[in-house]
């Protein structure tokens, strides 16, 4: 019970930051930004629960958009079947990369998951006939959702497709909680800890990490899908590597010890881009020097901030009521 009301709990809260998202922001920026935290949260369930840092989940996110994309384009499917499908390719391809990945650990499972990833990204950049090579794949069809009941929801307007992605978003957020702290997540943890001494207790770390990394494959696939939707096409750059660089740099930023934190990230990761990118042409330079500053002074991320500034309020506001 005691479950269940938090997953309700912080899924409120998700609710809340969706709706209130669109009035202090463009609605494609709003948009952009569900989509990158449903991959950061993909990410974060590797990353910190875990303790898989994994830099192929662009893969997943690539996968899931082409699968969408081409679903879109080459056939009358509709919306929720080929969102379906992308979620179920991306989770496939993790599962095989998963299953050799896993078996090494540290180092090792990071280049494997960077070699698969770079695999993947040649793939998709070798089939033109398929993923539009470097072109991307253009023209995506951006499919009417039916609500059984209720009607027919045009998703060519912005604001309709934010809230169909703002749905997927708390969907799968709370989805996500969930697992975190069921037994799965307990395993996942005491693993992180010390694996060797969670397998001496019964229980399959290997079969733990690579549900979670399917898991998180299939949700980083869903965001690959409302990527692909979003824009109406599906540009290699999104499977490079270096987007699953940014899925890790958005948990850092935000912060690895709440579930809000790679939420944060994402948001704080996508209106930084823009920012620095008016302030200066060569704007990398500076986001770099941003996310060293975090690394060497702020190690907990924004939650790490946002925590030091409610300690600090709550120990004025002792002082100012003591005698």
């Amino acid at each position: 019970m005691k479950r269940t009301a938090s997953t309700y709990l912080v899924s409120g809260v998700a609710i809340a930051v969706a709706v209130a998202a669109p009035f202090c922001m463009p609605l494609n920026i709003a948009t952009e930004i569900l989509i990158y935290g449903i991959f950061a949260l993909a990410t974060y369930l590797l990353v910190s629960v875990a303790g898989l840092y994994s830099f192929g989940q662009a893969a997943f996110f690539g996968v899931g958009g082409y699968v969408a994309g081409y679903v879109f384009i080459n056939t009358d499917l509709p919306l929720l079947a080929g969102i379906l499908l992308a979620a179920l390719g991306s989770a496939a391809v993790a599962l095989v990369v998963g299953m050799i990945s896993i078996k090494r650990t540290g180092i090792y499972f990071m280049m494997l998951t960077f070699a698969f990833n770079q695999m993947i990204y040649y793939l998709a950049y070798s089939l033109h006939s398929v993923t539009g090579g470097e072109d991307g794949l253009g023209g995506i069809r951006r499919p009417d959702l039916d609500i059984p009941g209720l009607g027919t929801l045009d998703l060519s307007s912005h604001l309709n497709f934010y809230i169909f992605a703002a749905v997927l978003f708390v969907a799968i957020f709370a989805a996500l909680y969930q697992t975190m702290n069921s037994p799965l997540g307990l395993v996942l943890n005491a693993a992180k800890q010390n694996a060797r001494r969670t397998a001496s207790l019964g229980y399959s770390v290997y079969r733990a990490q690579l549900l979670a990394f399917v898991v998180a494959g299939a949700a980083s696939g869903v965001a690959g899908a409302l990527f692909a939707l979003l824009y109406r096409i599906m540009p290699i750059d999104a499977i490079s590597w270096t987007n699953s660089g940014t899925a890790v740099f958005m948990v850092i930023i935000g912060g690895m010890s709440s579930i809000f934190g790679p939420i944060i990230g994402a948001a704080l990761f996508i209106w930084l881009q823009g920012f620095f990118s008016l302030v200066w042409a060569r704007w990398p330079l500076l986001f770099g020097v941003f996310i060293i500053l975090v690394v060497l002074f702020l190690k907990g991320g924004a939650i790490e901030l946002f925590e030091r500034v409610r300690r600090l309020g709550g120990a004025r506001v002792q002082q100012r009521s003591a005698p």
